[in-house]
């Protein structure tokens, strides 16, 4: 199963209220007056939202609302400008799926569709949380999202991202999943690529997709064997543009989550100028997996760690609350 970028108590059918804790209380009078009276305390405010688990910060979303009229979100968004660093601690100030909804929203906004935004969200997710957030997405918008997106994309990236919405991942059966089976896909994605004249995306993006990822391991060894190559580097040659991009994001999602999210934060800083919208996504999306990511960075970038670089890249209380974030540990 691909991993889960919720956390729990998002997936959890909550009949009763949590056991809140008084440190939860604390956190929540505490917001309250560092917004009150004149002037915004954002160093109290970073602290407090910067240095919480996604755990924490469910819990502190959900017991504001039992203890006030205006959600979260709705009351740091009027202490904070629309710069860095007021959309950063307003994705912080919502629960995991809400502040996606808003991600993808901000993705389709105006002329053109920020497509760089918009795939780490699509793609490379479970089911169970896809389901979550295109609930979630009509809920707040009264949208559905396979139809919003539907109107923003076209080609062989939106048959791939409509083949994620779809979070058809297929559940790892011993079974089912032989080596047998294994090499069949692998031909048919050599026979749907490399194998034919024209690309059958289709066919690519079905193994791709809904493959559950010890299967898609064995599928992709079948097809070094075969051909001398990865499923990553067949479909680097066969596809282009952003379909190519958001396949292998799939794909590295399933087989090595940690160093794909590296890579993914690297590249919003990568090049002339950083993409502070991508970099806050990433960093508050993926925060559960952020211990892990952390040692793949360093790994994969010649031993500099992430934290430096982000210091490197951004600056004033936008780097504080980047830095206080990849900091925090479950």
């Amino acid at each position: 199963m691909t991993i889960h970028t919720y956390p729990d108590i998002a997936r959890e059918e909550q009949l009763t209220a949590p056991d809140y804790g008084p440190e939860i209380d604390e956190a929540c009078a505490k917001i309250k007056k560092a917004c009150d009276g004149f002037g915004t305390d954002e160093d109290t405010l970073i602290k407090l939202l910067g240095s919480k688990t996604p755990y924490e910060r469910y819990l502190i979303n959900r017991r504001w609302g039992e203890l006030r009229s205006k959600t979260l979100r709705k009351r740091i968004g009027e202490e904070f400008r629309d710069n860095d660093l007021g959309i950063l601690i307003q994705f912080l100030a919502q629960p995991f799926e809400e502040a996606e909804c808003e991600m993808i929203r901000m993705a389709c906004r105006g002329i053109g569709t920020n497509e760089s935004l918009l795939y780490p969200i699509i793609c490379g997710r479970s089911n169970e949380d896809m389901q979550i957030l295109k609930k979630t997405y009509f809920k707040m918008y009264e949208k559905d999202l396979a139809i919003v997106l539907k109107g923003e994309l076209s080609g062989d990236f939106e048959k791939l991202i409509f083949y994620c919405l779809q979070a058809a991942e297929e559940e790892f059966n011993q079974e089912y999943h032989t080596d047998e089976k294994a090499e069949e896909d692998a031909n048919a994605f050599y026979k749907a690529g490399q194998g034919r004249w024209g690309t059958d995306e289709g066919q690519i993006f079905k193994i791709l997709v809904n493959s559950p990822p010890e299967y898609l391991k064995m599928v992709d060894t079948k097809y070094v064997e075969k051909h001398g190559y990865s499923l990553w580097r067949a479909m680097e040659k066969e596809l282009r543009g952003y379909a190519e991009k958001a396949a292998v994001f799939t794909f590295g999602m399933k087989i090595k989550p940690a160093e794909t999210v590296a890579k993914l934060i690297e590249s919003t800083m990568a090049g002339i100028g950083t993409d502070e919208l991508g970099l806050s996504a990433a960093v508050v999306r993926y925060q559960r997996l952020l211990p892990e990511v952390t040692q793949a960075y360093e790994e994969l970038f010649g031993g500099k760690t992430l934290e430096k670089r982000i210091k490197g890249e951004t600056s004033g209380r936008y780097e504080k609350l980047l830095v206080e974030i990849i900091s925090v540990r479950e």
